[in-house]
């Protein structure tokens, strides 16, 4: 039977890309919940995901949970922290599915660097620029530098989804912390297990 994972992020270009960058897991059934209208991720957003999502897979809830942030450059630590200390009280002691936590450093569109020669094909054989695509956690803005090699076509959560259906997860995974905390924690991870 496969391990059933709701993974809570930020919006649609997750909502679209993250079950690409994520179907080499095949022992793992991954769906991906997104705050409705546009609604920012915080903490009391994702326990109404969490609690909506309970009812997606009929008889039996979810095994795990992945909280997903964009981190924005700043301390993983930080951003996350709000969710570590409330999340589990909201959900109560009764609550048995355990909660992993991940983070895109900047945002998900860094991953799609560590994979330069895919994602230069994706783009039709463009240069990359000045990025290193060794360290994607550490390009600043990667949104906004895809979208500048984008040009004429505007970048949307459809062109990521696009581009992110062209990727190979096991290069990124070689050159991006965050990406392999995400596989982690969708994997195994540090259990932080509400009860007991």
């Amino acid at each position: 039977m496969s391990k059933k994972v709701v993974v809570i992020a930020s919006g649609e270009t997750e909502r679209r890309a993250l079950p690409h960058l994520l179907d080499h897991l095949h022992e793992r059934d991954i769906r991906v919940r997104i705050p409705p209208r546009n609604r920012a991720l915080n903490v009391r957003t994702a326990f109404s995901l969490i609690q909506a999502s309970l009812y997606d897979y009929g008889d039996r809830s979810p095994d795990k949970y992945v909280i997903l942030v964009d981190a924005d450059g700043k301390d993983p630590d930080v951003v996350l922290g709000s969710f570590k200390e409330q999340l589990p009280n909201l959900l109560g002691s009764q609550f048995r599915p355990s909660i992993q936590y991940a983070f895109a450093q900047w945002h998900l569109e860094a991953w799609y660097f560590a994979d330069a020669m895919n994602l230069r094909r994706c783009l039709g054989g463009r240069d990359l620029g000045s990025v290193d695509a060794s360290q994607p956690d550490k390009i600043q803005n990667p949104k906004l530098h895809l979208k500048n090699l984008l040009s004429d076509d505007v970048y949307t959560a459809r062109v990521s989804e696009e581009i992110a259906k062209t990727l190979n997860a096991e290069t990124i995974s070689g050159r991006s912390p965050s990406f392999n905390g995400l596989l982690d924690a969708v994997k195994n991870g540090e259990s932080h297990t509400v009860a007991d």
